[in-house]
């Protein structure tokens, strides 16, 4: 089924290892279909961009280009030239706008996206994890584990709501026992400095998996984050369990530290593709106690609700829902700018005739 010709937009969900599409009517927020990509599959952006709009036009009928665009993008997106963390596709913002052919191209942090997504959710699309009830008007913390470590911030207002994206998962990771200790010091010998995402996401799972084999003096025999899950869930090797149970547990206390520095009490949310891969085993592991083991601060922190987004594709959600807001926000301004004319226009009317 095609779609009106003058008025459909495209959204993405651009991370380091796929890339989805959608097309939607303009307003909307579910797409009227979705394309999914592997991002090792294609050398350069720009034959990602022609296979998807052949497949528009094949699939979907859509041979027209859009008349909005919003990409969200696992790097910083506030540049002209966009240059992902973990893949190699770089582009410029003007290239975008000529392969597409459509100069309204919004490009926002994937994180950015994520934390609009959640403004959208309804109550099958999370489970919590511990804590009481959010507190309205209070910020939300948002972050996640994909091919890298995500964060972002959302922040309530009188009047919507504003959105700090960040790079929060490329800060030091910080141990807080010793088998951590341990972990950092392998991961040091690698890496030098040792960011949050080397162990908190798909490829952080490998590394502590590599950790524990090495501080153990055993054998490595798994080498993908998927292979390291299965094994772990199954129970039959021990380094496996040992580096999810690890991964939880660093993962607790980063969300925790993520609450204390926000002040989340609105909650914290966790997204991306990894941790619903094994959410039964999350909620049951020592992800909550290292969230509120802060201390002093333990009281502070154990009403804080932590929500697991099960919900697929939410980064599409958010890239729509941005578009949506940039549209309203564009037509208030128009309004408000007619409506100063008029109001002028009155004035002077009203001047002269008292005149």
């Amino acid at each position: 089924m095609g779609m009106p010709e003058l008025n459909w937009h495209l959204v993405a969900d651009i991370g380091g290892t796929n890339a989805r599409f959608g097309a939607l009517l303009a307003g909307e927020l579910q797409p009227v279909c979705e394309f999914h990509y592997s991002v090792q599959e294609y050398p350069a952006f720009s034959d990602l961009i022609l296979q998807l709009q052949q497949e528009l036009a094949s699939k979907a009928g859509i041979d027209t280009p859009p008349t909005a665009v919003c990409l969200a993008v696992a790097c910083p997106a506030d540049a002209e030239q966009i240059t992902f963390t973990n893949s190699h596709w770089s582009f410029s913002r003007s290239e975008l706008r000529h392969w597409l052919q459509c100069e309204d191209v919004l490009l926002i942090n994937d994180f950015e996206a994520v934390a609009h997504g959640i403004t959208e959710l309804q109550p099958g699309d999370y489970q919590q994890i511990g804590g009481g009830p959010a507190i309205p008007g209070k910020a939300i913390g948002v972050l996640g584990a994909g091919t890298g470590l995500g964060m972002a911030a959302l922040v309530p207002l009188p009047a919507g709501y504003h959105i700090l994206d960040t790079e929060g998962g490329h800060a030091d990771f910080a141990p807080v026992d010793q088998q951590q200790i341990d972990v950092l010091n392998y991961l040091r010998s690698i890496y030098g400095r040792v960011s949050l995402e080397r162990l908190l996401s798909g490829t952080g799972l490998v590394n502590l998996y590599r950790a524990v084999c090495y501080l153990g003096s055993v054998p490595e025999t798994l080498a993908q984050p998927g292979e390291i899950v299965e094994a772990a869930l199954r129970g039959d090797n021990p380094q496996a369990l040992a580096a999810l149970q690890l991964f939880c547990e660093a993962f607790g206390a980063t969300a925790g530290n993520l609450a204390l520095t926000l002040g989340a009490r609105g909650g914290i949310y966790i997204a991306g593709g990894v941790i619903p891969r094994f959410a039964a085993f999350f909620a049951a592991s020592g992800f909550r106690d290292k969230f509120e083991s802060k201390g002093r601060f333990r009281s502070y922190l154990q009403p804080i609700p932590v929500y697991l987004v099960t919900r697929g594709n939410l980064g599409l959600l958010g890239a729509a829902k941005k578009l949506r807001l940039q549209q309203d926000g564009s037509a208030a301004e128009v309004l408000g700018a007619l409506n100063q004319t008029l109001n002028q226009t009155l004035n002077q009317k009203l001047n002269q005739t008292l005149n």
